[in-house]
């Protein structure tokens, strides 16, 4: 099992974070912006939200509706420094790298791909 697949398998099992779906406005929003738009929402989320070291309103900064991705975030656990230490085991404290940065928009982005039942 690749460690992605571990990952989401985890998260499944969790009863907070296996209850999220993408409900019909945010599956709207999605399929009239396109994926490339989603995507870009994504890594400006997560550069200006999360990536900083102390990210102000940490615990608080992301919405629980009203966009894919903020639906996405608390399903994968990247919806704060707190939950992306304990699930992704990225230290808060310090910023993410590009890299870091890049894997959890990845995770972001995979979890919508299977919620709009796209090719993983």
């Amino acid at each position: 099992m690749t460690a992605p697949d571990q990952l989401f398998a985890r998260l499944a099992r969790s009863k907070f974070r296996s209850r999220f779906r993408l409900g019909p406005n945010e599956r709207a929003y999605a399929d009239e912006k396109g994926r490339e738009v989603v995507l870009s929402h994504a890594r400006d989320f997560i550069a200006e939200r999360l990536a900083p070291a102390l990210p102000k309103n940490d615990g608080k900064q992301t919405p629980m509706r009203g966009h894919p991705v903020f639906i996405a975030q608390h399903a994968t656990a990247t919806c704060c420094r707190g939950c992306l230490a304990k699930w992704h085991g990225l230290a808060a404290g310090r910023a993410l790298s590009d890299a870091e940065q890049a894997r959890v928009v990845g995770v972001i982005l995979t979890w919508i791909d299977r919620q709009m039942g796209y090719r993983a």
